[in-house]
């Protein structure tokens, strides 16, 4: 009995002392992040909203600054942003779901779903996996500064005409990376083909729905027009200027960059894909592996998946002072004012999600403080 009793003493104090050890991690992740953030963003200006969670609990979550500036209405955790080309990853996993289903394949040529192109050849040699990886090597033949007022309202429709006109390819697919918008306004058009739908209700019916996403919406047109954060930049002036719909050209093109959503809803979404809900295991694991081809003549190698960027280089986008030491699937958002991030380490069971309604909104900082300060907390050293 004397050794049961001493057993379970030394159990309780090895949990007091973990429980101990990770709230004092807590406490210092959520000094770092809000030092951080509180320097970015004024109470009475544009803002945004920061979560992190570990092992399916919220660690830090916090909103700064004001979702519309004619109204002053606050940023709080349930405000809808743009979440920019994080919306790439939903048109991704749409293209997924239909290949489950037999509809499609991802080795397709994209000639099966556009027979116009000037260029047959051109359009027998890129496949749906090259768009889905940004290695197309098709060209952004957008000519945007010169037909600015058109590309204020032009859909995925209008935005990826242009590239059916191109007689020639960059590189030949699948030989390097080039990012590319109009690679996903044209997987957004071939998944309203083939599921005989608005690409927008497909996911929403097939994604938002299944991983209880109740608030997030697509833009399709100018919608929507309420409800709603708005972004901002600031003019030569020093003075907030509205920077989204109707204001910045190929915002209406939704199919790269048109899924609203909150950061909660973000991390409803991350849920599902870890648990399957809306799409299988083997395909959700193929969209997170490298996509590298036998072709590949690029100095740098590829750390893309299908729309996923994989490893700390795919979030931060250049060196950073120390190796983390865990895998990482991100990706980053950018448009008119919106900017965004969402970073996913589920060896870790740890979860990052930043939206954000102002331009200057100094996010390579607060992403990098995120992670970084998860590292030296021992966030990414716990099981």
């Amino acid at each position: 009995m004397k050794k049961l009793l001493f057993v379970l003493i030394a159990i309780v104090t090895v949990s007091c002392n973990q429980k101990e050890k990770k709230n004092q991690y807590t406490e210092n992740l959520t000094q770092t992040l809000d030092s951080v953030l509180s320097n970015t963003f004024k109470e009475n200006e544009p803002g945004g909203s920061l979560l992190v969670k570990k092992d399916g609990k919220i660690v830090f979550l916090k909103n700064y600054g004001v979702e519309n500036l004619k109204t002053g209405k606050k940023i709080t955790e349930n405000t809808v942003f743009n979440t920019g080309s994080i919306s790439k990853t939903f048109v991704s996993n749409a293209i997924l779901i239909l290949q489950e289903r037999g509809l499609l394949s991802v080795e397709d040529s994209i000639y099966k779903y556009f027979k116009d192109f000037d260029n047959k050849e051109i359009a027998q040699k890129v496949k749906i996996k090259h768009l889905l990886s940004h290695t197309s090597g098709l060209p952004d033949l957008r000519d945007v500064r010169n037909n600015y007022e058109f590309f204020l309202t032009a859909k995925d429709t209008a935005n990826f005409e242009p590239i059916k006109r191109a007689d020639s390819l960059n590189f030949q697919p699948g030989e390097k990376f080039q990012y590319s918008n109009p690679s996903y306004n044209g997987l957004a058009l071939i998944v309203e083909q083939v599921a005989k739908q608005k690409w927008q209700d497909f996911i929403k019916e097939n994604i938002f729905e299944p991983s209880g996403m109740k608030t997030s919406t697509i833009t399709d047109g100018p919608h929507p027009e309420q409800g709603v954060a708005h972004a901002y930049y600031k003019d030569e002036n020093n003075k907030y200027q509205e920077a989204d719909y109707g204001e910045i050209p190929t915002f209406a093109a939704s199919g790269n960059g048109g899924i609203w959503s909150t950061v909660l809803e973000l991390a409803k979404y991350e849920e599902a894909l870890l648990n399957n809900v809306f799409l299988g295991k083997e395909l959700t694991q193929k969209s997170r592996e490298i996509y590298h081809p036998k072709t590949w003549k690029d100095s740098i190698a590829p750390n893309v998946g299908y729309s996923w960027f994989i490893g700390q280089e795919g979030v931060f986008r250049k060196p950073i002072p120390q190796e983390l030491g865990v895998n990482m699937f991100s990706h980053t958002g950018s448009q008119g004012g919106f900017k965004a991030f969402y970073i996913s380490i589920p060896e870790k069971n740890i979860f990052i999600a930043g939206l954000f309604n102002k331009y200057r909104s100094n996010l390579s900082e607060i992403i990098e403080t995120s992670v970084v300060s998860l590292k030296e907390n021992n966030w990414l050293d716990q099981k």
